[in-house]
């Protein structure tokens, strides 16, 4: 199985295990089965893209998401990330206000977001895949428990990275992170329902680059 599944060296190296358990196998026969007859997204080549743009030993902050977006063309395999020409969605809004608001940087125009993974932010997703228009379908098939594997990793093999958890769903996975090793920054969610009760204002993106710089790494441009 592992052979099969094509995903950047570093981690494929460090996750290979997971590829050859039972509950793997049964969740990529599902997903296999779920391309061939129905619209899914991300894109098949984009489903291990967190890992690709952002390969373990580059890893510094881990941005945990919940499920891919559901609608035309806008899941790219990276958390809250849209790409290039589509309209961006609320919760991406948010997330670059406060930014604005924490570190004086306009929104971008694209909510492309390859740019933070390519200086060592990992976008990743509770689960990697969804139907399309139906949030939360892919969910209790098995991405949850592969991706519980990828925070545990990180949490038991580096030092030093900031986990970023908005809301609730996000802080319950990241209960598995070692506190005495990393950073862990919680608040709400980012999404229109949630962001006026602790997301804005929450100061996470000079609260990362404070943190890297005092242990000696470089920080993101956000």
């Amino acid at each position: 199985m592992s052979e099969d599944i094509k995903i950047e060296t570093s981690w494929k190296h460090r996750i290979q295990d997971e590829f050859n358990k039972t509950y793997f196998k049964n969740l990529i026969q599902f997903v296999k089965e779920q391309y061939k007859t129905r619209v899914i997204y991300p894109a098949g080549k984009n489903i291990f893209k967190a890992f690709d743009a952002c390969p373990f030993d580059a890893v510094e902050v881990v941005i945990i998401g919940q499920d891919p977006y559901h609608g035309p063309g806008q899941a790219n395999g990276l958390c809250f990330s849209v790409n290039d020409g589509i309209v961006q969605p609320p919760s991406l809004k948010n997330i670059f206000k406060e930014i604005e608001s924490d570190l004086g940087k306009s929104a971008p125009v694209s909510g492309n977001l390859e740019r933070w993974a390519n200086q060592g932010v990992l976008l990743l997703n509770a689960t990697l895949t969804v139907e399309a228009n139906t949030p939360g379908s892919h969910q209790k098939k098995g991405w949850e428990t592969f991706t519980d594997a990828v925070i545990k990793k990180v949490s038991d093999e580096k030092e030093h990275v900031v986990f970023i958890l908005w809301g609730a769903y996000a802080q319950k996975k990241g209960e598995i992170i070692d506190r005495e090793k990393h950073l862990v920054l919680k608040s709400a969610h980012p999404s229109p329902f949630s962001a006026y009760n602790g997301f804005f204002g929450n100061k996470h993106f000079s609260k990362t680059n404070a943190y890297l710089k005092s242990v000696g790494k470089k920080e993101i441009d956000w």
